[in-house]
């Protein structure tokens, strides 16, 4: 096979930190590599000198046998080497076609800008990822979802050699990740060379053809994807076994429910939405992308308004109308884009933590007790396990799941009894992803009523009491969690939008 990339020995320090130590990596024509490890273990650190923003300390790049790897971005490009990386880097104001081919538009005479050309070569590309954006839309009045299938498209708008692939289904449902997946096998039949970076271990065995794991910034192992079990490839990881059976549900038939959502509609978003979610009962939201699960979300929470429906917590009516509201009413709302509206990434983990609940720790005279909000962010810091140096390191520089975590605490301080989870793991290793699903269980031993809102259909079966589905809207109907369901049972409701749930809290 044709070698596009051989790296061996690479070293890489920053002040404090031995990031990569002695690592080695290849690349075949025509192949998916996948690139495992927790985050931290320094594969990111390894593509980033790949692709020209990161200089190496030592070893040696091979690309295409040429010696040498790219000291810029643009030689990267310049060299063939694409990458699509998990932080969307599109600029919202702009056109899907603008920021596809942006600084790269083509010109008519006299350098004007050549809108129609643009347009079309941009549907071009789109079409050949049965891809259904208007190349005209602005950026930021889509989903996440369709940001991340914008930002593909714009690696694939330099036909690269060497393409890395950075959690790129982060944010894609099912139907899209067939598709993306589609758009791989196109590349590797044209002999383009794939490193596949993602969390999703069942994607591996369904496209990789070789798994490198890394761990601690060192190279760990090179093996066969075909051959290699799952259960080997996450001992690699982590360095231990992790043990991850799905608990007992347990029977809330008599439990108190905590909300009660009745005929809840906003515009075409969502039509006529009724359940119900009881004290200690985890309750997942499965559908396919424009289903209406986050919208459901957001309109209780007051972050988008309702045209109608009621909302009741603890059998009490509450108009919810702001967030402050939904946060008075004890609901706390973690987005699926955490970064955005669920931290202040250049703040303290101390900060995060109380910034909900800042009156409790202000005087009269509006002094902050900074005493007090140390004591409560260590208390959290150490009751979730959110592995950082100190509560007073920038959240920004930590892992997404501790990311994650701060944010739990800072609604647990609030005391919010029900809560509301956005695509809880995207992004987040396996390791952190087995601690999370422990602390949600934990959350609902304590009695809190917990929605859990996912792209993927085992997390959602892995967690839930009971699976509410949705299609364009509506709420289709409510499985029961655990082994009874399958993933064929959730996707028959997820397509069958004239289907009503036959009743109210399943």
């Amino acid at each position: 096979m044709t070698k596009l990339v051989e790296m061996t020995g690479i070293e890489k320090r920053f002040p404090g930190v031995h990031a990569l130590k002695n690592v080695q990596f290849d690349l075949n024509a025509g192949e998916v590599h996948a690139l495992m490890g927790e985050n931290g273990a320094g594969k990111s650190t390894l593509m980033k000198i790949l692709s020209g923003v990161y200089h190496r300390d030592g070893g040696t790049v091979r690309i295409a046998g040429f010696a040498g790897a790219p000291d810029t971005p643009r030689a990267a490009q310049d060299m063939g080497i694409g990458i699509i990386h998990q932080e969307l880097s599109l600029m919202n104001d702009l056109t899907a076609a603008q920021n596809v081919f942006i600084g790269r538009e083509p010109r008519r005479r006299f350098g004007r800008l050549d809108e129609k050309a643009l347009n079309a070569q941009t549907a071009e590309i789109f079409a050949s990822m049965h891809l259904d954006i208007d190349p005209r839309a602005r950026v930021g009045e889509q989903t996440i979802a369709r940001q991340q299938l914008i930002e593909i498209a714009k690696a694939l708008s330099y036909r690269p050699r060497v393409l890395i692939m950075d959690e790129p289904t982060a944010a894609l449902n099912d139907a899209e990740i067939a598709e993306l997946f589609a758009v791989i096998a196109r590349l590797k039949a044209d002999g383009v060379g794939i490193i596949y970076i993602s969390h999703k271990m069942d994607e591996i065995k369904r496209i990789a053809d070789r798994v490198t794991v890394m761990r601690d910034g060192a190279w760990i192992d090179t093996l066969d994807a075909a051959q290699t079990p799952l259960s080997k490839i996450i001992e690699l990881m982590v360095g231990r076994e992790v043990h991850d059976q799905p608990p007992q549900i347990p029977k809330l038939a008599q439990a108190e429910v905590a909300l009660a959502v009745r005929n809840l509609s906003r515009g075409r978003e969502l039509h006529d939405v009724s359940f119900d979610v009881k004290k200690g009962e985890i309750l997942g939201f499965a559908g396919l992308m424009g289903a209406g699960r986050t919208e459901v979300a957001r309109a209780i929470f007051g972050a988008d308004p309702r045209d109608s429906g009621e909302i009741f917590v603890h059998g009490a009516r509450c108009d919810i109308r702001t967030p402050a509201d939904a946060v008075g009413a004890g609901i706390g709302y973690l987005s699926e884009d955490r970064k955005h509206f669920g931290l202040a990434t250049d703040m303290t983990v101390r900060a995060n933590i109380a910034m909900a609940s800042l009156a409790r720790f202000t005087s009269r005279a509006g002094v902050l007790d900074e005493h007090a909000m140390r004591q409560t962010a260590q208390s959290y810091i150490t009751k979730l396990g959110i592995r950082t140096p100190s509560d007073q390191q920038d959240v920004r520089l930590l892992s997404g799941g501790n990311q994650q975590k701060v944010v739990i605490a800072k609604w647990l301080l609030r005391d919010c009894d029900i809560l509301i989870f956005d695509e809880p793991t995207r992004g987040i290793d396996v390791g952190a992803k087995s601690e999370i699903y422990r602390l949600l269980e934990e959350l609902a031993a304590q009695g809190r009523a917990i929605i859990v809102i996912s792209s993927e259909l085992p997390e959602v079966m892995r967690l839930s009491h009971r699976i509410a589905v949705m299609c364009e809207g509506r709420l289709t109907g409510i499985l029961p969690g655990g082994s009874t369901t399958t993933q064929e049972d959730i996707m028959e409701l997820a397509t069958q939008r004239d289907m009503q749930a036959a009743r109210v809290g399943g």
